[in-house]
């Protein structure tokens, strides 16, 4: 009887390993938590499409919106473990446990590989006296809270919090300056033009439209490095000697434990599209920024990042928890 049993046990594992060894064996789903047609849609569709040619299976993309994104970064948590449901997460994930709008966290989600990050950057009107941080830092702690405006985002968005969190490394009140919310970097910039704010701390591609016009000028990046394609708008980090980079990033996950051959051949094969030609020409045209960090990386980057995010949104007040995360 036992060695029936040990026999038994041993054709289970060896079952399971000749199962992950030829995955992946069938169509895999990859849910994107916004609509169709938007940035996030264009790069999860484009790795998508790389994936198949890797994997030689169908990659399908399912879009999830609602709840301003909550709705299809749960459904990546809930999916099933074997790794044939995947997602492709944005930065809006790490918000919503601080926010009290979903109950899970970073540890709910298994890193894969990050392949956007889309740094903000310190826009002020081409009129503005602000020429460098020093100048822009010592104004804003001169003066009384809500003398300074900007827009160009969402209170709470990516791009709010980098702002937000910036000030808050330079020793300044995040509160000094008053988010005037808009729905995204256009009209932000249309409103920094006509001396309605005076701050936009969108993307550098986002403000090319306005600098190339001669309407704006970009004091810094919230970068490791300068932008190639915006060499003279140095880092924040050249300019205060502390290093600090924040904006917006995409990414492919999984559930939380999932397999784990499955997630090293998903994590392989997203690394071989990254590095692509193709996928490298799509970013730089569409105006994204190519980053990528297997996953113990993307994962070290996701824990930090979610820290970083909670003190942030406690400090300005959009945190409803009042732990550390």
């Amino acid at each position: 009887m036992l060695k029936n049993t040990l026999l038994a046990m041993a054709a289970a594992v060896a079952a399971t390993g000749a199962a992950a060894a030829n995955y992946p064996e069938k169509p895999i789903t990859m849910i994107v938590p916004w609509n169709a047609g938007g940035g996030t849609d264009a790069i999860a569709r484009t790795l998508a499409s790389g994936l198949e040619e890797e994997l030689g299976v169908p990659v399908a993309v399912v879009n999830r919106s609602g709840g301003a994104g909550v709705v299809g970064h749960n459904a990546m948590v809930t999916a099933p473990k074997d790794g044939y449901t995947i997602g492709f997460a944005t930065a809006e994930m790490l918000t919503y446990y601080w926010t009290g709008n979903a109950e899970f966290s970073v540890d709910d989600f298994t890193p894969l590989a990050l392949v956007n990050f889309d740094p903000s950057a310190f826009h002020v009107s081409a009129s503005s006296s602000w020429e460098n941080l020093d100048q822009a830092i010592a104004a804003i702690k001169a003066e009384p809270e809500g003398t300074y405006k900007m827009s160009g985002t969402a209170v709470g968005a990516a791009y709010h919090l980098a702002f937000a969190g910036f000030l808050q490394q330079q020793g300044v009140d995040p509160l000094k300056v008053t988010m005037v919310p808009s729905q995204g970097a256009a009209p932000g910039f249309q409103e920094l033009a006509a001396g309605g704010v005076e701050i936009i701390p969108s993307s550098l591609p986002e403000g090319k439209t306005m600098m190339d016009a001669g309407l704006s000028k970009a004091i810094a990046v919230f970068a490791d490095d300068r932008n190639a394609s915006f060499p003279d708008v140095p880092t924040a980090s050249e300019q205060t000697g502390t290093p600090y980079a924040a904006g917006t990033w995409r990414g492919l996950v999984g559930p939380a434990d999932m397999d784990a051959e499955a997630a090293e051949k998903l994590e392989a094969a997203a690394q071989a599209v990254f590095e692509s030609e193709s996928f490298q020409t799509f970013m730089t045209q569409q105006g994204f920024g190519a980053q990528y960090r297997g996953g113990d990386d993307f994962g070290t980057f996701l824990k930090a990042t979610h820290r970083s995010i909670g003190e942030v949104m406690q400090s300005i007040g959009l945190s409803q928890r009042a732990d550390k995360g």
